[in-house]
């Protein structure tokens, strides 16, 4: 039994993948197959992706795509709905026209942000489950899966590894950190995983949250954003004003059974008083939340306290 790690650049991140398993270089080798193709295929910025085809097709004609990207098109629908929800994955247009975290970000115009927000409509995208055909109804639309991609990767991914019987495996898509198994060299002990101090630069841990399995992500405003006459913008927005959410949070972890819930919550959470995400998490069931706002300030939901270590 052997411990391998890989470092793949990509999806506009740093992607860490690391397995214990006899011969782990095979499994690793196949894991960046899939990323590449997850990315060739569910990518909003590529015009020859299934989400560029889509884009193209806006107000025009229904598009046929595999059945993963209709599947979470219609999970990302279905929680775009949701209330209270601040995901909403028709947010593509609003998104092109801020460009936050590329070197062309600007800060569009009242009148663009209102004109792109009419784009934005999640129930203008009409969807064939028989066909898994998509429509969307307005020219301009764009779907943007962006707040649920990575963690739809990450379930996939650890979904294969789970049936090929490996000992253990860690995937860390920027933010988003799924485990497996028993953490290397110990056998029997939890995974520690580090939660990004707000503050500090990049590495430089708040806490650390202990986990047997399972997935930690983590959603903040501190690590893409739009510098501007002494103004900052972030790249969380609200699809209700076109503006980045106006919040006290500074970052917040879901820890949850699978990636994807982590993903649809910190998405669906990001907009509301720490305390209105605090008694919605505590409704739920599987999953708990960490919230730091911009003071340094910690919040936690109701089970959180058995798994964090202060001690960094």
């Amino acid at each position: 039994m052997e411990t391998q790690s890989r470092q793949v650049r990509m999806m506009g991140t740093v992607i860490d993948i690391q397995v214990t398993a006899d011969q782990p270089q095979t499994f690793l080798d196949h894991v960046e197959a899939m990323l590449v193709d997850f990315n060739a295929r569910f990518s909003a910025h590529d015009d020859q992706s299934q989400l560029g085809r889509l884009r193209a097709a806006a107000g025009k004609e229904w598009v046929q795509v595999s059945e993963d990207v209709f599947d979470l098109v219609a999970i990302g629908k279905e929680h775009s709905l949701a209330q209270p929800s601040f995901l909403n994955i028709a947010i593509g247009p609003l998104a092109s026209a801020w460009r936050i975290g590329f070197t062309d970000a600007q800060r569009p115009s009242d009148q663009m942000i209102q004109n792109k927000l009419a784009l934005t409509d999640p129930h203008a995208i009409a969807l064939d489950f028989e066909n898994h055909c998509v429509f969307l109804e307005k020219t301009g639309m764009s779907i943007d899966l962006g707040a649920l991609a990575k963690g739809y990767f990450a379930d996939k991914i650890m979904d294969y590894l789970a049936d090929m019987q490996v000992a253990s495996a860690l995937i860390n898509l920027g933010g988003n950190l799924m485990v497996m198994g028993d953490p290397p060299n110990r056998p029997g002990g939890q995974w520690r995983i580090g939660i990004q101090n707000p503050k500090q630069k990049r590495g430089i841990n708040d806490m650390v949250i202990k986990i047997d399995q399972g997935s930690v992500v983590t959603s903040g405003i501190y690590e893409r954003y739009l510098q501007l006459d002494g103004k900052s913008y972030h790249h969380i927005f609200d699809p209700n004003t076109g503006y980045p959410v106006a919040s006290d949070l500074a970052s917040l972890t879901i820890v949850s059974p699978t990636s994807l819930e982590g993903e649809i919550w910190t998405t669906r959470l990001f907009g509301l008083s720490i305390p209105e995400i605090m008694e919605k998490v505590d409704q739920e069931t599987g999953i708990e939340a960490i919230a730091i706002d911009k003071s340094g300030q910690r919040f936690a939901s109701r089970q959180v306290l058995n798994m964090v270590d202060l001690r960094v």
